[in-house]
């Protein structure tokens, strides 16, 4: 069974914090705590002073991008460090990032199992309410179906091309940011350099393919 690997996510309130250490401090030590008991590598750490009733925490979303890019765990202290706010939580159920909390190892699957269940019941009743709409229109005689359906398919595909755009663009600014990452804290430069580090990490291009210095410098040059 290989190694689990975490992104480390830390969170401060306010400056002063980030100057004495309080908070930080005891983050940082139930973290290695947590590592001493259940092992794993850090990958990544990411560290920020702000407030947790905000949602666009910059250094959260680098930590949740590379999080997900590497296939890797967000590991944080306590769930006040990641947020209280449920909206959040299950953004990143829908996105897919693992997370564990090292006060409560657990509470992240159950979490997300008691989240997904409540929007399994929740689409259950939504197609059961359409079903029982368009059983009520066809006794009332209306006709069911749509005339202009190849149109609709059309601009379905039209849909469709543009979201696979729109998720092209948004691993690209992934992408960008744990390279932004790996320059600037661990002081990487060349683009083999940068491109065996994503290697390493399991990382791959948008196709699935392993890194090269040419995809580095074209991600570099937009």
């Amino acid at each position: 069974m290989s190694e689990r690997r975490y992104v480390v996510y830390y969170r401060v309130s306010t400056q002063k914090q980030s100057r004495s250490g309080l908070g930080l401090e005891a983050q940082q030590q139930a973290v290695t705590d947590y590592l001493t008991q259940y092992g794993g590598q850090v990958i990544a750490e990411f560290q920020e002073v702000e407030s947790g009733k905000r949602a666009d925490r910059p250094r959260f979303h680098e930590a949740a991008d590379y999080a997900e890019l590497a296939n890797a765990t967000l590991l944080v202290a306590k769930l006040d460090r990641l947020s209280r706010d449920l909206h959040f939580i299950t953004g990143l159920q829908k996105r897919g990032i693992r997370f564990t909390l090292c006060d409560l190892p657990d509470v992240d699957q159950l979490t997300i199992h008691i989240l997904a269940a409540m929007a399994q019941h929740e689409a259950r009743m939504i197609s059961q309410r359409t079903k029982h709409a368009l059983q009520a229109a066809k006794a009332r005689g209306a006709r069911l179906g749509n005339p202009e359906l190849d149109a609709i398919r059309h601009h379905d595909l039209a849909t469709a091309n543009h979201q696979r755009s729109q998720a092209q663009a948004q691993w690209k600014q992934r992408i960008q940011r744990v390279i932004q990452y790996l320059e600037e804290q661990e002081g990487l430069r060349s683009g083999v350099a940068i491109a065996e580090a994503l290697n390493r990490r399991g990382l791959t291009t948008y196709q699935g393919r392993p890194f090269t210095s040419a995809t580095i410098s074209r991600l570099r040059s937009r």
